[in-house]
């Protein structure tokens, strides 16, 4: 039977230091409804998964940031870890990139950390949004409306707090990638964009 997901393509885009079972977890759920998934990343060959403060699984890189082209996937997952989104959120590429999936509509998912990623990105200002609890003074400082929920989804930006809440992630997540673009996603990154440039 064809999954949900068939002929749906999904970057998970993460760095050193990333939280293994946030990136793992979606990439199976993803998978197994018939999507295809590539890890991308600034960095090529593999990148080191933490469990916790452990360093553990390592995964390999499909392709790397520079060659990927934001208009070939259908959604974007970032993981957690504070490492891994901490790298990531000051690369311009990186902003780049994530940004062209809300200006596009496109589901755009964060975990733990990486909404830190939005905020460098533009993305937070008047968005309903949860988090990691140590991240969430950020989030308020950037414009967000935080909340405490294992999944918040606005306008196909899906949040969550952590590794705890994965289930509840991948099975909104999977459901939005299924629904397609979101009109809304796209007016609210522009009108974000304008706010940061006046």
């Amino acid at each position: 039977m064809a999954g949900r997901l068939q002929g749906k393509k999904v970057a998970i885009l993460a760095t050193d230091g990333f939280e293994e079972s946030e990136l793992l977890k979606p990439l199976e759920a993803l998978k197994k409804e018939g999507a295809h998934v590539e890890v991308v990343s600034p960095k090529p060959g593999e990148i080191q998964g933490f469990h916790h403060m452990k360093p553990d699984r390592k995964v390999h890189v499909d392709k790397e940031l520079d060659h990927a082209n934001p208009a070939d996937y259908d959604a974007i997952v970032l993981p957690g870890g504070a490492q891994n989104p901490d790298q990531l959120r000051t690369k311009p590429q990186v902003q780049k990139f994530v940004r062209a999936f809300a200006d596009a509509g496109k589901p755009l998912a964060a975990i733990c950390h990486a909404p830190w990623i939005l905020i460098d990105a533009g993305l937070a200002r008047n968005r309903k949004l949860t988090s990691w609890p140590t991240i969430r003074i950020d989030l308020r400082n950037a414009g967000a409306h935080v909340l405490d929920q294992e999944v918040v989804v606005d306008q196909g930006l899906i949040t969550s707090r952590g590794p705890d809440d994965l289930p509840a992630f991948c099975s909104k997540l999977i459901e939005e990638i299924a629904e397609g673009p979101h009109s809304g996603q796209r007016m609210k990154a522009q009108q974000s964009e304008q706010a940061m440039r006046h």
